[in-house]
């Protein structure tokens, strides 16, 4: 029996769990501000943009969707199209269906996917003057990108996982399960898509979702849990490490910086400080690493007079004096 077909008593306990969990999140929207979620027509997505609009009516909220076509696969300009049917048909409204191509770069195709979709749903928001744009990574999706940063050695903030807010973004559906969305949408009679992609195994998530499943099966139940349970503690150890190191940043102002104060830090904070200094000296994000850091790092904790070190930018980080300074690498004309 679908949801709609229960006009007494409560929703299916799947519907009401992401209900619940969307509920929370448009709480800080005011009556007429309009909500968009992005979706792709998975199970995920289309349990929130259905959550979204239930909740959302009652809140006296416009609440419309994003679905955004990469191109990566023969029909998918096709399911794209019936996903934006779809919405329609359930009274969400804009519903923007756009393509916006992966360009494969140096991060490969997923993080390609994943700029181009950002750019799409930025662009949604700033056309429809949206207050809040909501997606559906879930639970598992968290633990699963838990798994990955563990795989890569990464530090507390890529182990912190996914945050449930970034500027106008929001996920909601963090604390519940990728089985309650599919149970939601059979609930609720919603068709979704299963994404032929997310069963690759050249994708390093997918390695990661059967990885995540096979300990699961090796160590008990309750992994995917206790992996976003983690992910919840490193989250508000690096929240609280970054705001030392933004600290520690402005005291030490302009560089060149004396190389002592920075030697003084701790290295939690001190390793951070680097970043923020690379950074605003205009090394991209994308290409900055552990890597670079360390070596920075490295001029302080095990300097001998060694020459300069090189970073993303270009730039070239020296020590001289008992000062450190970072430029850009002067072009050779």
């Amino acid at each position: 029996m679908t949801e709609q077909a229960r006009p007494w008593g409560k929703p299916p306990a799947a519907v009401a769990a992401v209900r619940s969990a969307v509920r929370s999140v448009l709480a800080e929207c005011d009556p007429g501000d309009l909500v968009l979620v992005a979706c792709s027509g998975g199970a995920d997505s289309s349990a929130l943009a259905a959550a979204a609009r239930f909740e959302g009516t009652r809140l006296g909220l416009r609440v419309g969707a994003v679905v955004v076509d990469h191109g990566l696969q023969p029909g998918s300009d096709e399911v794209a199209a019936g996903a934006g049917t779809q919405l329609r048909a359930r009274g969400l409204d804009p519903v923007d269906v756009v393509a916006s191509a992966a360009v494969p770069g140096g991060g490969g195709l997923e993080a390609a996917a994943r700029a181009a979709r950002y750019r799409a749903l930025d662009a949604a928001r700033d056309r429809h003057g949206a207050r809040l744009l909501l997606l559906g990574h879930t639970r598992d999706d968290q633990a699963e990108q838990v798994l990955l940063g563990l795989a890569r050695g990464s530090g507390a903030r890529s182990l912190a996982g996914m945050p449930a807010a970034r500027g106008v973004y929001r996920r909601p559906l963090l604390d519940v399960t990728r089985e309650q969305t599919r149970a939601a949408c059979a609930a609720e009679g919603i068709a979704w898509w299963d994404d032929p992609m997310n069963e690759d195994p050249a994708f390093a998530r997918v390695r990661a979702r059967r990885a995540l499943a096979d300990l699961e099966r090796d160590l008990g139940p309750g992994l995917p849990a206790a992996l976003a349970r983690s992910a919840d503690l490193l989250r508000a150890d690096a929240d609280h490490l970054d705001a030392l190191a933004a600290a520690a940043t402005e005291a030490l102002g302009p560089g060149p910086w004396p190389a002592p104060a920075l030697a003084d830090l701790p290295r939690a904070v001190r390793t951070r400080v680097w970043r923020r200094l690379l950074l605003a000296a205009g090394a991209p994000a994308g290409q900055l690493s552990s890597r670079h850091v360390d070596a920075c790092d490295r001029l302080l904790t095990h300097w001998h007079g060694q020459g300069a070190v090189h970073a993303p930018g270009p730039l070239q980080v020296r020590r001289s004096d008992h000062r450190v300074s970072i430029d850009p690498v002067p072009r050779v004309e």
